[in-house]
């Protein structure tokens, strides 16, 4: 995430050469794209972490410090 990111809330994933927007609530591409792999194992992660990856959306907006989010285990 970025402090002051336009809306909708989301966060920019990032594998190697691509990136995306993934959009906080659904978890779904809503910018760039990702190998179909990579796509599935962070749509897994945001649908875990929905209420984590909420609450810093919220932070960065109040350009106050990001909380960490667990890796996918």
């Amino acid at each position: 995430m970025y402090f002051s990111d336009h809306a909708p809330p989301h966060f920019h994933a990032i594998y190697s050469d691509y990136e995306a927007e993934v959009s906080v609530a659904s978890g779904n591409i809503i910018d760039g794209r990702l190998p179909r792999r990579a796509q599935a194992l962070v749509t897994e992660w945001a649908r875990l972490h929905r209420n984590e990856l909420e609450q810093d959306w919220e932070r960065a907006q109040a350009h106050q410090p990001l909380a960490p989010i667990a890796p996918l285990e």
